[in-house]
């Protein structure tokens, strides 16, 4: 019996710097033999490898040439899988830029909880961006294709599964016991990513499109290393062991080895050895037990080079300290990564320096200031009974982003600064962030800095892409952003002892609500932002640049001819703006 294509094609990588090479990712339904051909004459070929009776392979494209649009096949055993027969949808192709200074467009979100609609046709959450996207890339000729999409963590969400993921895990376990309807080992999570990435839009779309991705959170569990008190809460239970191993080895399997270049993956002994293997089960096992046990000892972070841009995607979950004295966002040496990745080249190595971590680096300011001073009672600031209350707020409120970890929100401030000063700086460093569930721009002042900074500093959060949040979260923020939050939030600053941050803030942007993706295109040393909100009908964006509340527009526009005449389905553009110094926003 022929091999069949369970899962992908995803087109991970693109050799931006050289142009010649790509990687493609699959998931089989039996040991085989991978192989890619483009129509130009390109193409590569993997044996499958194995990792808990599923069988995979990352295909090494080369043979690529700079400028071209080439339509590429998967065979497996030399039978074509795919374009499926008689697939609606254009088909898959591997575009190389012309040069490595190319402009370069970056899509970027988070939070995508796959759930497929009800069978009336209608999505709880809304219609998904993503989802959106694609559909109008695949029914709309000549539509702004991204360059990359960055995905800035839950994927999949582990603890919050669907109605049919439910009742399909009610056939393999009884959900009256722990982790009850959450999934709780490697073939469980397949399905989370089988029900995500099988969406026919979806599926397409990552086969045409490169993609990069981070964890966070719900790609394992909720408030994943919260604190050393979580964590040991988590530890004490009979199913937390199996849970996490398990997490961390599909994250490897599908979106860690799609981040790394051919050069990384070669030099990877971990990778070889899974390869070789008849079955890497173990191999994977052990390497997880090691980053759970030991987070030090393994670099989930990566950089990419897109000629003039620099991108480093900062691992902001396994990487932490948790330890109440020296609780720290990024271990010594993650942090030393971040800083040598960020610094290497000096003066005028890039245009643009992108930094991606899944969790916002500015905050609303509420929100913001009641994080360190949680951080600051929890480390015994005001004494031992408010230190117990600042651990079961910490828990419950999800208190637990940077500005949790003031000395690492410092660092990063200080690293930014360097960057961002003297001659042969970066037009722009962006921090790309999600999360929150909400959209916002926000730029920091850097008043200790003589001068200030050459570079503009943007701190750009995109969340959800497809997922939901209830009304008073929206009103949180929207207090979180105003100046009686602000007045608030120094309150609880002064309770806690708490220094003043490395920076101050201004939103620029938002908040925005609904699901959602923001692209930044990438041109010389010239920088274009834009929203793009997912719509189920015709709509007038909202909101704009330098808007107080995500109701009126400044420098905005509208919808924008992104729906499909015969769905009603596409994206509206709520902002669109340019990000040269010279027009930055007057604050609201």
């Amino acid at each position: 019996m022929t091999a069949g294509l369970r899962l992908g094609p995803l087109l991970r990588y693109i050799d931006r710097e050289a142009g010649g090479s790509a990687t493609i990712w699959i998931e089989a339904d039996r040991p085989c033999t991978a192989e890619v051909r483009c129509a130009d004459g390109a193409g590569g070929s993997a044996r499958s490898w194995q990792i808990a009776g599923h069988h995979y392979a990352l295909i090494p494209v080369t043979g690529l040439r700079p400028g071209t649009e080439t339509a590429y096949r998967v065979l497996l055993d030399g039978e074509q899988v795919w374009p499926q027969a008689g697939s609606p949808f254009p088909e898959s192709t591997i575009r190389v830029p012309e040069s490595r200074d190319a402009a370069l467009r970056v899509t970027f979100g988070s939070c995508r909880w796959a759930a497929a609609p009800s069978g009336s046709g209608h999505d709880p959450v809304g219609p998904d961006a993503l989802d959106t996207l694609a559909h109008g890339l695949a029914h709309r000729p000549g539509a702004e294709r991204p360059d990359v999409l960055l995905l800035l963590g839950d994927q999949v969400y582990a603890d919050e599964t669907s109605a049919e993921t439910r009742r399909w895990l009610a056939a393999r376990r009884d959900l009256a016991e722990p982790p009850w309807h959450q999934v709780a080992d490697y073939e469980e999570y397949t399905r989370l990513y089988d029900e995500s990435w099988l969406d026919p839009e979806i599926r397409w779309l990552l086969s045409t499109v490169p993609s990069l991705m981070i964890f966070d959170d719900h790609d394992i569990i909720d408030d994943w290393n919260t604190s050393e008190a979580w964590l040991e809460r988590m530890r004490a239970t009979p199913w937390w062991q199996e849970r996490v191993l398990s997490g961390l080895m599909s994250y490897w399997v599908h979106q860690h080895l799609g981040n790394l270049s051919p050069e990384e993956l070669a030099s990877d002994k971990l990778y070889g050895a899974v390869c070789e293997a008849r079955d890497g089960t173990e191999l994977l096992r052990e390497f997880a037990a090691r980053a759970d046990a030991d987070p030090t000892g393994v670099r989930w972070s990566y950089r990419r080079d897109f000629g003039r841009v620099r991108l480093l995607m900062v691992d902001t979950r396994a990487a932490r300290v948790l330890d109440e004295d020296r609780r720290a966002m990024l271990s010594p040496t993650e942090a030393e990564w971040l800083r040598s990745a960020a610094l290497d080249g000096g003066p005028g190595a890039y245009d643009h320096l992108l930094i991606g971590t899944s969790l916002p680096w500015l905050l609303p300011h509420f929100v913001h200031d009641v994080e360190a001073w949680n951080a600051a009672v929890c480390r015994g600031e005001r004494g031992p009974r408010w230190a117990r209350l600042g651990e079961k707020l910490r828990q419950r409120a999800d208190l637990e982003h940077w500005a949790a970890f003031p000395a690492s929100f410092d660092a990063l401030a200080d690293l930014i600064a360097t960057v961002g000063s003297g001659p042969g700086a970066p037009a722009t460093i962006s921090v790309l962030s999600g999360d929150v569930h909400h959209a916002y721009a926000a730029e920091p002042e850097f008043g200790r800095v003589p001068g200030g900074l050459e570079s503009r500093v943007l701190q750009l959060t995109c969340s959800p892409v497809h997922n939901s949040i209830p009304a008073s979260i929206r009103h949180g923020f929207r207090f979180g952003w105003s100046r009686a939050g602000r007045w608030l939030g120094r309150a609880f600053a002064r309770h806690g002892r708490v220094a003043p941050p490395a920076v101050e803030w201004r939103r620029t942007g938002g908040p925005w609500f609904g699901n959602q993706l923001m692209t930044l295109t990438l041109r010389g040393r010239g920088a274009r932002l834009r929203l793009d909100q997912a719509s189920a009908g015709q709509g007038r964006g909202r909101g704009g640049w330098g808007s107080r509340d995500g109701r009126r527009s400044r420098d905005g526009r509208g919808s924008r001819g992104g729906q499909d005449g015969r769905t009603g389905k596409g994206l509206t553009v709520a902002m669109e703006t340019e990000l040269s110094p010279q027009n930055a926003p007057s604050p609201p």
